[in-house]
């Protein structure tokens, strides 16, 4: 549950209309807070901790599952220590081809490759925003440099035909956190470790479109 202390760190997402009629998350903090640290929930600080466990669990039991071929096969995208130097993301259109690894219950699926989506990059000042703009499920958010080898991520997720997010911090269920890192030539992944919903990490790979 949300204090009243930490409401007063909370801002609503404004929203910006783009291509397709989309509307996206423009913030999820004030034009002058630039810490992540200071706006994480503790859920998310936790989820950025034992994003290895989560990782190396769902390579497990995707593998057990009989998709080791199809692990290999997507190389470094799905290597957990593949991370380059120089994580940022420059602004512009991206494809985002999001990959599921590990069931969170019994029942799901422990690997799911989607095709690829529509994301966008763009900057509001001196903030930098990413934005799933196409599919069901979408991440919106801002992200926050952090080291030489990644960049935080902090958003909130919207489902279906919404036409707004929800503030960060107001429903465990839907904020997203995750990290963006360099593992290529013009590509990057963006890791989201223990999503609410399916899996145990989600691996976006992003390339300029």
């Amino acid at each position: 549950m949300t204090t009243i202390g930490s409401m007063k760190k909370l801002f609503p997402l404004a929203c910006l209309a783009l291509a397709g009629c989309q509307t996206l998350a423009n913030s999820v903090v004030p034009m002058e807070m630039a810490d992540w640290q200071r706006i994480a929930t503790s859920a998310d600080r936790a989820r950025l901790r034992d994003w290895r466990s989560n990782w190396l669990k769902g390579l497990d039991q995707a593998t057990k599952a009989g998709h080791g071929a199809e692990i290999a096969g997507e190389g470094v995208l799905l290597q957990p220590d593949a991370a380059l130097a120089s994580p940022a993301l420059p602004d512009g259109a991206y494809r985002c081809r999001t990959l599921k690894l590990g069931a969170k219950s019994a029942g799901m699926l422990p690997y799911v490759a989607y095709p690829a989506f529509a994301c966008r990059v763009s900057h509001d000042g001196p903030r930098q925003l990413f934005a799933k703009v196409s599919g069901s499920q979408r991440p919106v958010g801002a992200l926050y440099p952090d080291g030489q080898v990644r960049s935080i991520f902090l958003g909130t997720l919207v489902l279906g035909d919404e036409r707004r997010a929800m503030v960060y911090g107001m429903d465990r269920d839907r904020d997203v956190v995750g990290f963006v890192e360099r593992i290529g030539d013009k590509r990057w992944r963006l890791v989201l470790p223990a999503p609410a919903f399916e899996s145990l990490v989600d691996v976006v790979e992003l390339i300029p479109a």
